[in-house]
């Protein structure tokens, strides 16, 4: 029997919707599910690298047009509050993921990608070569399935990822909070500043705004009668950069957003013969600035192995290894950095490394370099 779709993708962030693209552009039938309604907001850093900016221009996007901050600097404060300021060779550029997911969500219908957005997919089984999508509202077949539904999911649970069995530690135990605020900051400058167990990034994005994000561990929000407020007071603010920046900004949310149960353990790119992108793949800490950039260029290395199987190219094993051998060559070095610096930010000993790349910039350079890609 024939399937209903040549390709079925779970999640609609930038690397379903980019992989969504590059299979419609090539006259695949692609079918997108959302549980969210677009536009929508996500807790993200959105600071994108120059790396992804001519592979998105090619999918549509007007970037050029746009006015977006260009981002070319970078200040890091330790836990005491001491600045330091580095070069960012490469750079990247602010935008919302409000703005960008809608925008490629529009080129993906204009497409003729089908999108089914408020719906959340609750299994995918595989069964005689095909797999089965089943939502709350529907059932439908392809050929082939992305997951790109982020960071955790019940199909995580569900199908007992490896992630998912470990117990809480020191890598996938964390919280994200964001804020899209008005400040006083430099449009060209990103900044992370540490506090304890945790860290904080401000950057510019569209009209005028700026991403306000931080991660932290669970235990700090607990030791705080789970209030984001209370934390916040105790334990952000004796950083006094932060202080200044939390009580001086206006912030454009009631609330904050918020994500907890964050794990940057190693995950695996392929499940259950779904091919995972993005966050799904695997997560690189927010401090190295690049997942989007991540999740994106896993969309092309994805659609280059899909292509080559639904022409007869390829066995469905030899895409599935293809896949996972381009996303480790790409990525592997950077998520093993991120991990590195990670364990060395928010505490005592964030002071010692920031002076030792400051006293020896040529470290800086090649630290940065390793969490920033070629252009793809």
């Amino acid at each position: 029997m024939a399937n209903d779709y040549d390709i079925g993708i779970v999640g609609g962030g930038l690397a379903g919707l980019c992989l969504s693209l590059l299979a419609a552009d090539a006259g695949y039938s692609v079918v997108l599910f959302e549980k969210e309604k677009y536009p929508f907001h996500k807790v993200c850093g959105e600071y994108i690298s120059y790396e992804s900016y001519d592979f998105l221009m090619l999918l549509g996007l007007p970037l050029a047009d746009m006015n977006l901050p260009e981002i070319k600097n970078l200040q890091v404060s330790d836990v005491s509050g001491k600045l330091y300021n580095f070069k960012l060779d490469s750079g990247g550029f602010g935008i919302s993921r409000y703005t960008i997911d809608d925008m490629l969500y529009q080129l993906a219908l204009k497409a003729g990608v089908t999108v089914f957005t408020e719906e959340k997919v609750t299994d995918i089984n595989f069964d005689h070569n095909n797999h089965i999508i089943q939502s709350n509202k529907r059932k439908i077949t392809a050929t082939i399935v992305a997951g790109a539904y982020g960071k955790r999911s019940n199909l995580d649970v569900k199908w007992k990822r490896s992630f998912i069995e470990r117990k809480p530690d020191k890598l996938n135990n964390y919280i994200g909070v964001k804020y899209h605020v008005r400040t006083d900051f430099p449009r060209n400058y990103i900044a992370l500043h540490n506090f304890k167990n945790g860290y904080c990034g401000i950057s510019a994005i569209e009209d005028d705004k700026y991403c306000l994000c931080y991660l932290t561990t669970a235990d700090n929000l607990s030791a705080n009668d789970n209030s984001i407020q209370k934390m916040q007071e105790h334990i952000l603010y004796k950083n006094p950069v932060l202080k200044r920046l939390f009580t001086a900004s206006e912030f454009l949310y009631d609330t904050p957003l918020t994500i907890s149960q964050i794990s940057f353990d190693k995950k695996s790119q392929v499940e259950n013969h779904v091919l995972m992108l993005g966050d799904a793949a695997g997560m690189i800490t927010p401090l190295c600035g690049n997942g989007m950039s991540m999740a994106m260029h896993a969309s092309k290395l994805a659609f280059v192995e899909i292509d080559n199987f639904l022409k007869g190219n390829i066995s469905r094993l030899e895409m599935e290894t293809n896949y996972t051998l381009a996303w480790k060559k790409c990525f592997a070095l950077r998520l093993t950095t991120g991990r590195l610096v990670q364990r060395f930010m928010g505490n005592n000993s964030t002071a010692f490394v920031l002076k030792l790349l400051r006293g020896l910039p040529f470290l800086g350079k090649i630290l940065i370099r390793a969490t920033h890609g070629k252009p793809f």
